[in-house]
């Protein structure tokens, strides 16, 4: 089976030193938000090659390096679902995103989250109606709220600021500080693409937002704007 080589050639690139590394910087220890995940240090510029090496995979492997409890299989299958995407027909970038929806549990971590929610679920949304982004907003799962807000970089990258800015507000009340650095993230870029409609947004909310979205947020503002914001 085709996921079977594609574990094969990562365990062959296994690093354990690094993957000691990897498991403190991802907080795998208890009652951490990556509690259990496992490494095998395997860097991402490998796992990206050997994607693109079986990019044409089924989607029935893409989904056993998915449901794996190895990160680098996860991490590796998101990359081929990219890849197909990228390349797919409507039909399949349809079966892409309803197998990603199926399977979120799996995409448990920020790195995975970043790396694949808006070029898959993002880029499919682009021109469709966006309520699934408003659901995973509302989810108790902390993976779905990230993948709501950081889906709508397609949205950005393209002008489009309406849900990035809509998403922000819902999620400004998150108690979990990788929301916060998600939102500020989403915010930031939006700043770049229309400096007006960060501070409208900014001028409305700043003095309730949490300290780490704000920061985010303010990050590429000129100095005297930051200093106002964070003279709260």
């Amino acid at each position: 089976m085709v996921h079977d080589h594609v574990k094969t050639e990562l365990e062959k690139l296994a690093d354990p030193e690094y993957a000691g590394k990897l498991q403190g910087f991802f907080k795998t220890g208890i009652g951490q938000y990556g509690e259990g995940d496992l490494f095998l240090g395997v860097r991402v510029p490998d796992q990206r090659r050997i994607s693109k090496k079986y990019r044409n995979a089924s989607l029935s492997d893409v989904l056993h390096l998915l449901r794996s409890r190895i990160h680098e299989h996860r991490l590796t299958g998101l990359f081929i679902l990219i890849e197909q995407f990228k390349r797919g027909t409507q039909e399949i970038r349809h079966q892409i995103v309803d197998l990603y929806l199926d399977n979120t549990a799996y995409v448990n971590n920020w790195d995975l989250v970043d790396s694949s929610s808006y070029k898959i679920l993002g880029e499919w949304l682009v021109d469709r109606e966006r309520g699934i982004l408003y659901q995973l907003a509302e989810s108790d799962n902390i993976w779905e709220r990230r993948i709501s807000i950081i889906s709508t970089f397609a949205f950005i990258n393209r002008g489009d600021l309406t849900d990035a800015l809509a998403l922000a507000k819902i999620l400004i009340n998150d108690d979990h500080d990788l929301i916060h650095k998600a939102s500020g993230w989403v915010l930031r870029e939006v700043g770049k693409k229309d400096r007006a409609a960060l501070e409208e947004f900014l001028l409305e909310y700043y003095k309730m937002m949490p300290r780490t979205m704000l920061r985010y947020a303010i990050e590429r503002l000129p100095n005297d704007r930051r200093k106002f914001y964070l003279e709260k």
